[in-house]
This record gives C-alpha cells, sequence and structure tokens, in this order.
C-alpha cells in the first residue's frame, strides 16, 4: 500500500522517489525520523538490498527542509557516488531539491595547479579584478568631474586631479598583473561573465563532477570554484569522506556551505571504514629531505631567527639519522627497499628513541625556543613566497620546508606521548641514488581523536553499513554517545541463498606452505567452481595467496587473477562479461566491498581463510591504545583486530545475492569459521563474531561434500542450463 499523500505521519512521502518503501526500509525511515526530532545519532546496519541510502536520505532531506538544514552524504567507495547520484536524480524528479557532487580540486582543475598555486592565483585574480573594477569606477567619477568642472566648478577640477593620479596608480597595478600572468583565466571568467546559465542548468539536475568539468571548459569557466561559490543553502551534498574528515578541509567546507556544523546532518555510508579513514586524515608525517631542504632555505637567510632554527632542525636532523640507523637490525639495511618500513622507536616507560636522542644531542637555548623562532621565522618566508607568487616574480608557489619541519616538531614534542598517538620513524630507498633516509609520523591509534568532535559538532549523524555490528564496538571506537541502533538482515528469499563452512584445517599463515592443506584447499575451489552456473568469486587473505591458487587451481573456465596496481575495474568488467571465470583476489583489495556482483556477474563467493591483517608496530600499537582506553586486555584483540576482519570477511560474502530475484552461495573456507571450532579449539574460532542471523545459516560441511551441497542447492533453484555437472 502507497503512503496516502494527506498521511499526517508520512511527511517523508514526498522525498521517497518510489511507489513505497519495503516494510523494513518505512521501518528504518521512521526510526531514523524520530531520531532527527532528538537530534540523536544513528547506527544502521542493513544487509545489501535493504534500501539503506534512501532509509536514511528520505527521513534527513524532510527533516532538513522543515529545519532549514543541509544534508550531507558521504562515502569512500566511488562507486556508491554514483548510487548516491542516481538516487538523488530520482528524489529530484519527484521533489525538487539543490544537489551539488562535489569532488576535489585536483581532479576538476582546468590548469593543472597544486591547491598551494590554486589558492594564490585566486588570490591574484581577485586582486586583478578588484583593480580592474576600481578602475572603471574610477573612469565613471572622472568623466562626471570632467563635466563638473567645464560647467565652471574649479573643486571639480581639483577633485579630478587627484582622480586622476588614482588612476595612474591602479593603471600600472593592472599592467603589472597582466604582464606577469599571475593569474587564472578560467577564474577570472567565474568573476567577470554571467554565471546565471550555468547554475539554471547545474540545478536543473543532478550534475557529476565529470559533467561539471565538461561544462565549465567549454564555457571557459572553473566548475570548481563555481561549485563551491554555489553550494551555500543547498538541501543536499554527496561528497567524499575528506570533506568531513580532515579538519582542514572541512573548516573550509563547512564556510563554502553557509552552515555551521550544528545544521548538517552527516550521511556515512560504508561507516564501518570510518575508522581507518579518520586514522588517515589524521596522520603528520615530515620525510627526512624535507628537513634538509629547510637546512638549506636556512643557510640562504640572513634573518637574526634563523641561527636558533638552523640550531634545532639540525639537531632534529642528526637525531632522526641516528634513530633510524639504531633501529634497523643486522642485515635490515640491504632489504629496505622504496616502500616506506617502520621501525620501532617507541618505549613503555620512557619517550620515543627520537625525542630521547634530540634531547641528547641538543644543545642550546631550548628546544621549545629555538622551535618557535624557526616557525615565527618559516610562517615570515611563506608570507614571502606567498608574495612573490602573487607579483609574479615566481612561477609557481614555492612551499616553506622550514614551516614544515617546525610546526611537525613543535607537535611531535607536545603530543608524541598522549594516549592514543604513536610516534612511529618509518625508511625507504632513495630511487636516484639508493640511499635510505627516514620519515618522522605521529600515528593516531584511536580514531575517536578525530570522529568525537566532529559527531558532537553536527546535528545528527547517520552512519550506515552492511557491518556495523557490535554496535558498542563501533560506539567506542568512533566516540558517539548514546546511539539510536538498527539492524535489518538479509530480505531476500532465504531459500535463494547458501552459506557453507567447510571443515577444511585452519589455514593458518605457518601452515600455508603445507603440500597437503594446499591440495585440499585447490580441490575445494576446483568443486565450487565446476558446481557454480556462472562466476566464482575467490577472497584470499593476501594477494599472494591469491596467486598461489590461481596458478594452481585447475578448471574448465578462465582464471583472473587481480594484482596489486593494476586496475581493477577493468579486470572486474571482463570477468563479468564472462560466464564460466573464477575471479582470484585479496580480501584486502578493492573488489572486496562497495563493488556489486549483480546476477550472473557472480553466483558464488569464496573467503578462503580469515584474512586477519599483518600485526605489525602500528596494530600493536592500536590494540595497546584499545586495551587503555577500554580497560580490558581482551578490546585490544577484539577490537583492532578480529572484528574489523570478520568485517572484512561478511563485505566480501555481501558481493552476491543482490536483489529478490538473485541466487547465489557464500563458502567459508577454514575450520576457524565451523561451529565446531568453538569448542575444538576456541582460542581460534571466529564464528561467534558473526552477528545471530548470520550464524544460523552457515552449514558446515566437509571438503568432500561441499559440491553435493552446491548441486543440490543450485538445482533447487533451477540454476543449470540443462544437465547439472557431475559431482
Amino acid at each position: 500500500m502507497v503512503i496516502p499523500d494527506d498521511d499526517p505521519d508520512s511527511p517523508y512521502e514526498r522525498f521517497f522517489p518510489y511507489d513505497e518503501p519495503y516494510d523494513h526500509q518505512r521501518e528504518a525511515i521512521e526510526g531514523i525520523a524520530e531520531a532527527l526530532e532528538d537530534a540523536s545519532d544513528v547506527l544502521l546496519e542493513g544487509a545489501t538490498g535493504t534500501g539503506k541510502t534512501l532509509a536514511a536520505l528520505t527521513p534527513a532531506l524532510e527533516h532538513a527542509r522543515r529545519t532549514d538544514k543541509t544534508v550531507v552524504i558521504t562515502t569512500n567507495v566511488h562507486q556508491q557516488m554514483r548510487q548516491f547520484t542516481a538516487e538523488a536524480r530520482a528524489i529530484n524528479h519527484q521533489e525538487s531539491i539543490r544537489a551539488i557532487v562535489f569532488r576535489g580540486k585536483a581532479s576538476m582543475c582546468h590548469i593543472d595547479v597544486g591547491y598551494e598555486e590554486c589558492q594564490a592565483l585566486r588570490d591574484t585574480t581577485h586582486d586583478l579584478v578588484d583593480a580592474e573594477s576600481e578602475r572603471a569606477d574610477l573612469e565613471r567619477r572622472q568623466r562626471d568631474l570632467l563635466e563638473e568642472s567645464q560647467a565652471g566648478d574649479g573643486d571639480a577640477a581639483e577633485a579630478r586631479s587627484a582622480i586622476m593620479d588614482e588612476l595612474e596608480s591602479v593603471g600600472e597595478e593592472l599592467q603589472t598583473l597582466r604582464e606577469e600572468q599571475s593569474t587564472c583565466e578560467h577564474y577570472y571568467h567565474n568573476l567577470t561573465s554571467d554565471t546565471d546559465d550555468f547554475y539554471a542548468w547545474l540545478y536543473d539536475d543532478v550534475r557529476t563532477p565529470d559533467e561539471v568539468y565538461e561544462y565549465a571548459e567549454r564555457q571557459g569557466f572553473c566548475g570548481y570554484e563555481l561549485l563551491k561559490d554555489g553550494i551555500e543553502g543547498v538541501d543536499l551534498v554527496i561528497c567524499n569522506y575528506h570533506h568531513l574528515l580532515d579538519p582542514f578541509v572541512r573548516e573550509q567546507f563547512f564556510r563554502w556551505l553557509g552552515r555551521d556544523p550544528s545544521d548538517v546532518i552527516a550521511v556515512f555510508d560504508e561507516a564501518h571504514n570510518v575508522a581507518d579513514a579518520a586514522r588517515d586524515h589524521a596522520r603528520r608525517t615530515l620525510a627526512e629531505p624535507t628537513l634538509e631542504r629547510a637546512l638549506d632555505e636556512l643557510d640562504g637567510s640572513d634573518d637574526p631567527r634563523a641561527d636558533a632554527a638552523r640550531n634545532v632542525l639540525t639537531t632534529i636532523h642528526t637525531a632522526l639519522q641516528e634513530t633510524y640507523e639504531d633501529a634497523l637490525a643486522f642485515g635490515q639495511r640491504e632489504t629496505i627497499e622504496d616502500d616506506w618500513e617502520d621501525l620501532a622507536i617507541d618505549n613503555d616507560d620512557r619517550r620515543d628513541d627520537l625525542t630521547l636522542s634530540l634531547l641528547q644531542h641538543y644543545t642550546g637555548q631550548g628546544v621549545s625556543d629555538d622551535l618557535a623562532s624557526a616557525l615565527k621565522l618559516g610562517q615570515a618566508l611563506d608570507q614571502q613566497y606567498e608574495d612573490a607568487f602573487k607579483d609574479g616574480e615566481t612561477s609557481v608557489r614555492k612551499e616553506c620546508p622550514t614551516l614544515q619541519a617546525a610546526t611537525f616538531f613543535e607537535a611531535w614534542l607536545a603530543e608524541s606521548d598522549e594516549s592514543g598517538l604513536y610516534p612511529v620513524v618509518s625508511v625507504r630507498r632513495d630511487d636516484d641514488n639508493g640511499d635510505l633516509y627516514g620519515r618522522a609520523e605521529l600515528y593516531t591509534a584511536i580514531p575517536q581523536r578525530v570522529t568525537s568532535g566532529l559527531f558532537e559538532d553536527l546535528y545528527a549523524t547517520v552512519l550506515m553499513s552492511a557491518t556495523l555490528r557490535p554496535f558498542d564496538v563501533t560506539e567506542d571506537v568512533l566516540g558517539l554517545e548514546d546511539p539510536v541502533t538498527m539492524a535489518y538482515g538479509p530480505q531476500f528469499p532465504a531459500e535463494r541463498r547458501r552459506t557453507y563452512a567447510v571443515d577444511v584445517p585452519a589455514l593458518f599463515a605457518s601452515r600455508r606452505d603445507e603440500p597437503e592443506l594446499q591440495d585440499t584447499v585447490a580441490g575445494v575451489i576446483e568443486d565450487a567452481a565446476r558446481m557454480t552456473p556462472g562466476n566464482t568469486l575467490a577472497f584470499f587473505p593476501s594477494y599472494a595467496e591469491a596467486e598461489r591458487y590461481h596458478d594452481r587451481v585447475n578448471i574448465e573456465g578462465t582464471r583472473y587473477l587481480d594484482e596489486p596496481g593494476t586496475r581493477a575495474q577493468e579486470l572486474r568488467e571482463t570477468f563479468t562479461a564472462d560466464d564460466d571465470g573464477v575471479l582470484f583476489t585479496s580480501l584486502w583489495g578493492t573488489l572486496a566491498e562497495g563493488v556489486s556482483f549483480d546476477g550472473d556477474d557472480a553466483r558464488t563467493v569464496l573467503v578462503v581463510g580469515v584474512p586477519y591483517p599483518y600485526l605489525d608496530e602500528r596494530m600493536d600499537a592500536v590494540q595497546a591504545a584499545y586495551e587503555t582506553a577500554f580497560d580490558g586486555e581482551d578490546a585490544g584483540w577484539r577490537y583492532a583486530v578480529e572484528i574489523p576482519t570478520v568485517r572484512k570477511t561478511r563485505q566480501a560474502m555481501g558481493r552476491v545475492i543482490r536483489s529478490p530475484e538473485d541466487f547465489g552461495a557464500r563458502v567459508l573456507i577454514d575450520r576457524r569459521y565451523t561451529e565446531d571450532a568453538e569448542i575444538q579449539m576456541p582460542e581460534y574460532a571466529v564464528r561467534g563474531t558473526f552477528p545471530p542471523a548470520e550464524r544460523s545459516e552457515m552449514i558446515d560441511v566437509d571438503p568432500g561434500k561441499l559440491k553435493f551441497g552446491l548441486l543440490n542447492f543450485y538445482a533447487d533453484v533451477e540454476a543449470y542450463d540443462g544437465d547439472p555437472p557431475a559431482p
């Protein structure tokens, strides 16, 4: 039954673009609407096909329209951005909304310059337009005064003489700005042309960033700046995570919106990724080459503050080199390649090794005093570089390494021993000369250092994902206070899906090289591929394991290998065009979540092993921080490792069965997924970490029996075209 237009209890109906919501979707909409009335945050877990996007957007848009707020929906998955755009277009066709799809500047710049250069070009272009406007105003005034003076007004003649002097000065400024070409032509057209047609076109529908870029390119505009100028007061913004999670970008973003955070309702999609994304956006690093450039910069300065700055930065440089040299194990230097490799420098009972080395080597009036001098000098130099670029004295906007180094190490000394922050030194090999160089980093182990303040400032948030449970862990990690929680399991017919846990020996990293175990796993993969009427997805704990079994299994169909550094989208398109292939990939790759394999694109998904991450120093730091923050030794492993790992598995399982008409099988290949593991090897079992409804659907099978289970299932749903394969 369609929600009636005159139902006073269903005001959101005008923003729902289809005939009616599913029953569970209606329940979620009403629950979120109630939460928004109370300005409460919401955690929404919904399996594939539960309509989470519209369940969140529908009440959010209704509440925002009624209370003069803006809705921001954000994700870290490109495919979801496209899906949001499609849903927003559907809403707009029913109820007119002003929506903008926002993307980072780098991908929308028409002249391909960096952020700092863009900012300087914008300022100089503003100066040019202001000067032209001032000259036009002066021209009008001098003409009026000329007429008055010709009519015999002596005061007008004197005033006109002063105006003519101003005109000459403005003319010289304009000539300098034009000759040095330190302006942006595209942005100039934004400021001087009629942009009404652009905004009429923009808000006639929901436009993608590519469409905006192409339209602006044809008209000679800067599409990115037009979006920024036109974003104020819109109903809906679609963007990626960094617009909200990066503190610097977020401040500007709210300013462009013309909104205080308290007037923004934020919807986070794929919200199980928010914790890791918050860590990424909070990271602060400084590499050794930046320190070296800072010292070169100071050598060329005659500012009286340069000596103190040089003293402290030289000491820091020496300390950094000593720290990574001392931390390298015997023979490790020769194994370092061009990827950053972390070295252990943290100490349980004292400051980190880098700080200790710095304090040991420093001599002078005081580290803090010298850093303050370096910071003030860096700020002065940075302003000089800004002015030089704006005045056309340099063709690029030069960065100030002294400012970067002083800012970073001021924070390092103040915060590196704070709870939730982990000091790291890493090394890599220079591609050009083969030398090693180091990098210092303040790593944020506790995401809520980034997220809790954001959630407090926003009016309300809706965090949604297919894998948010356990909710209490999500609340703790992100720093949410008493959110409303709701969960909806699979909504499609249960008889059209099967989940098997195959009792092969646990695929511990220490056993993966055993030939007998490899034979068993390869046989299970071959059986699954043979019994599947269509494509099979096979996920592994690493790309190396994916490659191992890609080379080992023997199937009649085509084997596809996803490799790091390759374009997964092209591989996906080739794979889904097949009808009897197996795609071997990593659970930590880009195909494990946020990507749909609808219908015949894939029928069976295999998860081979339990995809625990590599337990490095950072992961140890995260575990230790969680143990401290949440008062329990078990919290470290559970919060940092086990739950995120099971979420990875659940995400991979969700790649198939994407609609009520769809069908498919999910196969977990490892004894740790079985029910017996809870008794036989409880310290390693992971089944209990799955939500109860998902656990109840798991069927334990022996390796040799999987083929019969798949045969019976696919025969029951009449999936085979002709006679089924022989088991």
